[in-house]
């Protein structure tokens, strides 16, 4: 016999989506149980492993709490046209309208809720606004502020079906607990439990037989049945089912929760695959606008794995997070051989190539610079500089997924919808268990914001909800 519990709000998931619908709706007043499926000392999805929100700045007012943007003249509007120009038009545009347009405020709010931030810029690619954060401390602040208005934390709780009504409306979440299955009932119910992308079964499912073996850089515990257990309830599914987010990181990390594990810099480097040849444009836009793609990439050349090499000059603007240090040697063909490549004279001799092609400019490493190659099959748009003088520095990189870009679809209120387009009442959903967003590739720190912006937009909604049924 299942036990049963009573809240105004259940919320599913302690990411960002879920630490803001839990805070917002406890702020309110509400009665708040938070269902997280991983251990206390695991909590917070793939926010635990991140890094940045991307934030307007002309629409965020930090200042007042002692802030200041490193690039303070990004607009909503300038977010906006990157989410689109990102996912080549594919974005839901209201989704994406709302998101910007909410996004300065809701970083003004996580502030009050006690978040705080670092401004300066991780690295050299960072063109737009961003706040920095350490993740497992932003958890654990949103959890204190959570629960300082009363919310509730359950722990290796994992939520399995949704409960509903006579009526069709969601009514709580029947969950799996240490205790056996656990009712949780309420009035209204907020899922940001993430996406799929931890499953095994999922990304050979979405991505192909070999994906089983990509490194996940984030929780091991989001493996999907938030979203199951919403498309099983009547939820229709949306986005890009076989597009995700899949980073270049550092080869040596490990096979979950290793966090951002990125090699920053390869835009000023050349990448070389293991049979010694260039095959993407390194230049072709800043950091922020290719890194999310380029681990797909680079997990469809041989061996999954690539390698960046850069020479002295640009070893300063090099920024490796990974367990991996980087191999140095006095020839390029020395350190490819060193880093494994399976044909290391080859890589020099594309190398030289490419140096050949090379007549810069001024180099500015903050900037589309314009110093392209010419003459090559494969040219390099920008920062293209000659890799000539020693020591060689050489850093062995493979792709690791971050969240697939499929999931329930939901309108600008945050409520989910079936297939019909009818919105299921009192059921809200944020984050990476929603869908529509993204397409293709990703502009960085976007996902945090979108989760954050939706997360607090969902209890909003259920706070008018709920307090419309007590009246």
């Amino acid at each position: 016999m299942s036990v049963q519990r009573n809240y105004d709000v259940v919320v599913v998931g302690c990411g960002i989506a879920g630490l803001s619908a839990a805070n917002r709706a406890a702020e309110l007043g509400h009665d708040v149980a938070v269902l997280e499926k991983a251990p206390k000392e695991h909590r917070g999805g793939h926010t635990r492993f991140s890094e940045s929100f991307r934030v307007p700045s002309t629409d965020a007012d930090l200042e007042r709490f002692g802030y200041e943007f490193a690039v303070p003249d990004y607009s909503a509007d300038d977010f906006f046209d990157d989410i689109m120009k990102q996912t080549n038009g594919r974005a839901d545009d209201d989704i994406a309208r709302t998101l910007v347009d909410n996004a300065g405020r809701t970083i003004e709010w996580l502030t009050e809720r006690g978040v705080s931030w670092d401004m300066e810029p991780l690295n050299v690619g960072y063109t737009v606004a961003r706040t920095f954060f350490d993740g497992e401390e932003l958890v654990a602040d949103l959890v204190a502020a959570a629960e300082d208005d009363g919310a509730e934390f359950h722990y290796r709780t994992e939520a399995r079906e949704l409960i509903v009504d006579d009526d069709g409306a969601a009514a709580g979440i029947k969950a799996r607990t240490d205790d056996g299955v656990t009712e949780f009932h309420a009035d209204a119910v907020i899922v940001g439990a993430g996406g799929y992308e931890s499953s095994e079964e999922k990304r050979t499912k979405y991505y192909g037989s070999d994906y089983d073996a990509m490194t996940v850089r984030g929780s091991r515990y989001n493996t999907g049945e938030g979203i199951e257990m919403l498309i099983d309830a009547g939820a229709d599914g949306t986005g890009q089912w076989g597009g995700a987010h899949m980073a270049l990181i550092d080869r040596g990390s490990p096979a979950f929760e290793g966090g951002a594990n990125r090699v920053d810099g390869y835009q000023f480097g050349v990448l070389i695959n293991n049979d010694g040849e260039r095959f993407f444009d390194e230049g072709e836009d800043a950091r922020a606008h290719t890194y999310a793609k380029l681990g797909r990439i680079i997990f469809e050349e041989p061996g999954h794995e690539a390698f960046i090499v850069i020479d002295e000059p640009l070893k300063e603007h090099m920024r490796a997070t990974g367990p991996s240090d980087p191999v140095v040697g006095d020839s390029v063909e020395e350190v490819l051989a060193e880093l494994g490549c399976d044909s290391p004279a080859d890589g020099a001799e594309t190398i030289e190539r490419f140096n050949e092609a090379c007549d810069p400019d001024e180099f500015d490493p903050d900037e589309l610079d314009g110093n392209a190659t010419e003459g090559l099959e494969l040219e390099k748009s920008n920062w293209a500089l000659p890799i000539d003088e020693p020591p060689f520095y050489g850093y062995a990189v493979t792709g690791g997924i971050t969240f697939g870009f499929g999931g329930v679809k939901m309108d600008t209120q945050a409520r989910a919808l079936d297939s019909v387009g009818r919105p299921i009442d009192s059921l809200y959903v944020a984050g990476n268990t929603t869908g529509g967003l993204f397409f293709d590739n990703y502009p960085g720190g976007t996902g945090l914001s979108n989760a954050a912006v939706y997360g607090k937009i969902a209890a909003e909604e259920a706070d008018e909800l709920v307090a419309g049924e007590s009246e």
